[in-house]
Parts: structure tokens; sequence; C-alpha cells
């Protein structure tokens, strides 16, 4: 149990590390009618620590995003970028004004057409439940690893170098 768990903080501290420098998620939630919409969202803040992980981002509330979260916070993040992430978790919605004014750009502002203390604006925290990555950025790698799959009596699943799976669960940790 102690290992596994140390593999899932090693794997989490992975996740960490491939999607810190990533700007933009692609947002999915669920429509009313049942259909997955997605949407580009600037990452504010990753938290990925020992007591907490945490993902945040900023809307407004007269949004179709907003209406969707509202009625059912499941969400997927998707970060593309030298690698490939996907995070399912729990979004949800949070008025904190100092994390507010910390996140603010001029950019947010002329995207938005607001400001930070405009009530519309609201903060989305999205707490990851389970996540995959594929690396992709050692391309050598990549072909290669491909290769010897393709060559082997494996399936790509068994012993991936290349991607990986972690649960954000309390009792593993």
């Amino acid at each position: 149990m102690a290992n596994q768990t140390s593999e899932n903080q090693e794997t989490i501290k992975k996740i960490k590390d491939l999607i810190k420098d990533e700007k933009v998620a692609m947002l999915t939630t669920l429509t009313p009618e049942g259909k997955l919409m997605s949407r580009p969202m600037r990452t504010q803040e990753v938290e990925m620590d020992m007591d907490k992980e945490e993902i945040w981002f900023i809307t407004e509330k007269d949004t179709e995003k907003y209406r969707d979260i509202e009625r059912n916070s499941a969400v997927n993040l998707a970060y593309a970028g030298n690698s490939y992430v996907s995070i399912s978790g729990t979004a949800e919605f949070v008025q904190d004004e100092d994390k507010k004014n910390d996140y603010w750009n001029k950019i947010l502002g002329r995207l938005l057409n607001t400001s930070p203390d405009d009530p519309n604006v609201v903060l989305v925290k999205v707490t990851p439940e389970i996540a995959e990555y594929w690396e992709s950025g050692v391309n050598v790698k990549t072909v290669k690893e491909f290769v010897k799959k393709m060559t082997s009596n494996k399936s790509l699943d068994d012993s991936n170098d290349l991607k990986d799976t972690v649960h954000f669960d309390q009792n593993t940790r």
C-alpha cells in the first residue's frame, strides 16, 4: 500500500509538472441536452500538494459553462502541449476576492470587459478525481516505445511508459 501511495504521489507530481506551464485547458461540461461542450479556459493556478489538489479558473456567471456546472459539477480538463493530460473532476464556484485580485490581469480585464470586483466574475475550482497523461515531448522515445509495443505480444496498455493514470483518492495517501 505504501508503494502504491508513493507511485500515486509521483504520478500526481508528474501531472503537475506537465500542466504547470500550459496556459490553456479545454474545460468540458455537460449541457442540459446531455451533450459534451468544451471551451478554452486560462488556467490561473495549479495546486497539487500533499494536502490538496485544485486547479483554478475565472469565468462569468452569465455564461453557458456556468449554468452547465451549476446543473452538473462533473467536468473534464484537457491540456495539450508537449504532452497530453486529461483530468476528470468536480467543479465548484468560489467567491474569494483576494484570489480574484491575485489572478486578475489586464488581458483578463479586456477579454471579459470588466473588473475583478464585478459580482458577475467568479472563480472556478476544479478538484481532480482521476487523471491520465500521455508523454509525447521526446519524439525518439515515443517512436521507439510505439515500435517496441507494435512488435511485441503485449498490448499498448501493458507496461506503457508513455502514459499513466492516477486516482486522486484520499485513501491512497
